[in-house]
């Protein structure tokens, strides 16, 4: 899909498969609230047909925006303390959405170092959460259109065109059970080189608690 370097793009853009939308979406750049963040990595949720995905065990009030037409965000709340931003792909029912796990500040660097005071610039967007704190994501924008002229957000095409060479793809981050199997879901896509993209961690076996056992007195 051809898009001019400065316009939006379009609903279509994102009305595709998942895997499509997220290769095509590194090097994209991503603006809201005086920011602009190019993408370096992503990662691609395939809704009720993915066990990784939010969206695995149906509809919820959580997921309600997942289901609903693509390009909008889907804005989540994860440990108790961050937030996580992902865009919404596929067909009107689908549930499929790519988080937007790092990028390049290229513009608002005055406000995004206000955001992340004391910390390095290649880290300010390093990470899904980092970069939502960076792009001032949080509940109010869940549901959140890009594709809306009238948003206040929007994708831009990259400037020029990504060299292939520099993409790669692997196993999700921090993804546990069958949805974190690299072989079946190589559904994490980066630019090669980039310092900005984050380090992979494997998922974090749960710790169950042990049974207690009850003595009869």
């Amino acid at each position: 899909m051809l898009v001019r370097p400065d316009t939006p793009l379009p609903q279509e853009f994102f009305a595709r498969d998942v895997l499509a939308v997220a290769r095509d979406l590194l090097g994209c750049r991503l603006t809201h609230a005086d920011v602009t963040v190019r993408l370096t990595e992503v990662e691609a949720y395939a809704g009720e047909a993915d066990p990784g995905s939010h969206a695995f065990g149906g509809r919820t009030p959580r997921t309600a925006v997942m289901f609903g037409p693509p390009g909008h965000l889907y804005v989540y709340f994860t440990y108790g303390m961050h937030f996580c931003a992902n865009v919404v792909t596929g067909h009107h029912g689908a549930a499929s959405a790519v988080l937007l796990r790092a990028g390049e500040v290229v513009h608002g660097h005055e406000v995004a170092s206000a955001r992340r005071p004391g910390v390095r610039e290649r880290d300010w967007a390093r990470g899904p959460a980092r970069l939502a704190t960076t792009l001032a994501f949080s509940r109010p924008q869940n549901g959140l259109s890009l594709v809306d002229g009238a948003s206040a957000a929007h994708v831009r095409p990259p400037d020029g065109p990504v060299d292939e060479d520099r993409v790669r793809t692997g196993p999700r981050v921090g993804v546990s059970g069958a949805g974190g199997e690299g072989e079946v879901f190589p559904w994490r896509f980066w630019l090669d080189g980039e310092p900005t993209v984050s380090a992979y961690r494997p998922a974090k076996p749960r710790n169950r608690r042990p049974a207690t056992r009850v003595t009869a007195p």
